[in-house]
C-alpha cells in the first residue's frame, strides 16, 4: 500500500495532508524518515509512525465532536509542549486525529476521527463547508469594511473566497465588536488575518459550528460521540 493511503487508513490525515507530512520529514517507516512520496509498504509487517507517534489501521471508527478550550494544540506533538486536545479525550481509547485544525489561541467545535476517508472529504476544498466563527474584534466597523469582508480580502499571497459577516452587536463602552464570520475555505489563521486586514484585530475567536453540526450546549473542554443523524449529514455531503 502506498504510505499516503496508508497514513490517511489510519486516520491520522488526508492523503493529501499525508504527502505534506512526509515532505516535512514527519514520517518514519521501520525508524527511517521517508524520503519517497510513492514509497510502499507492507501494512502487516512495517512500523510506521507520525511525529514519533506509531500508528495502525483501527477496525473501530469513531467520530468525536469537542468543544475545544483556549490553550491547546491540535496536533498530536508539539515542540514547545503545550498541551494537546488529544490529551483531553481520556475515555477514548482509539487512536484518533483532528479534522483540520483549530488555533492555539481559538476554541470552539472541532471534530476528531480516526476515519481517514470522511477527514479527506471534509478537509477538501471542493466540498467548501461552512465554518461559523464567533470573533469578538476590536473598533467598530464601517459598511465599507463589510463589504470588503463580504467580497474577499488580499491576505499575504492570496485572495480569500467570499465570506459572510454579520454584526451580533457593538459595545461603545468598550469599543468592541461581536461578529457571526463564516467561511469554507481553511487557510492558516485565515479569521484572524481578514479581521487584521479590515484592521479590525481580534481579541477572542470561537468556532461554534461545521455545516449543520452545533456546539449546541457542549461546554468548554467537554466532548460526545456524533450522534448517526450528524454522521449521516456529514457523509452525504
Amino acid at each position: 500500500m502506498r504510505i499516503n493511503k496508508y497514513i490517511a487508513s489510519c486516520g491520522v490525515a488526508s492523503r493529501r495532508k499525508a504527502e505534506e507530512l512526509i515532505l516535512n520529514k514527519k514520517v518514519k517507516v521501520n525508524g527511517k524518515i521517508v524520503e519517497e512520496l510513492s514509497l510502499q509498504i507492507d501494512e502487516n509487517n512495517d512500523v510506521v509512525e507520525v511525529d514519533g507517534v506509531k500508528i495502525s489501521t483501527s477496525e473501530n471508527t469513531v467520530y468525536i465532536l469537542l468543544n475545544k478550550p483556549e490553550g491547546y494544540i491540535t496536533t498530536v506533538k508539539d515542540q514547545f509542549d503545550r498541551p494537546s486536545v488529544i490529551d483531553i479525550l481520556s475515555s477514548v481509547s482509539e487512536r484518533v486525529y483532528p479534522v483540520g485544525r483549530l488555533d492555539y489561541e481559538t476554541s470552539g467545535l472541532l471534530l476528531l476521527t480516526n476515519d481517514g476517508d470522511l477527514t479527506y472529504k471534509l478537509t477538501h476544498p471542493k466540498h467548501e463547508i461552512d465554518k461559523t466563527y464567533v470573533a469578538r474584534v476590536k473598533g467598530k466597523l464601517t459598511e465599507e469594511e463589510i463589504s470588503n469582508f463580504r467580497q474577499g480580502l488580499y491576505i499575504e499571497d492570496y485572495k480569500t473566497a467570499p465570506a459572510k459577516l454579520r454584526v451580533i452587536k457593538y459595545d461603545n463602552v468598550q469599543d468592541v465588536s461581536m461578529l457571526e464570520i463564516k467561511i469554507h475555505e481553511g487557510k492558516n489563521r485565515q479569521v484572524r488575518k481578514m479581521c487584521k486586514a479590515i484592521n479590525h484585530p481580534v481579541l477572542r475567536l470561537k468556532r461554534v459550528a461545521l455545516g449543520k453540526i452545533n456546539l449546541n450546549d457542549l461546554k468548554i473542554g467537554e466532548y460526545r460521540h456524533l450522534t448517526n443523524e450528524e454522521l449521516n449529514y456529514l457523509k452525504n455531503i
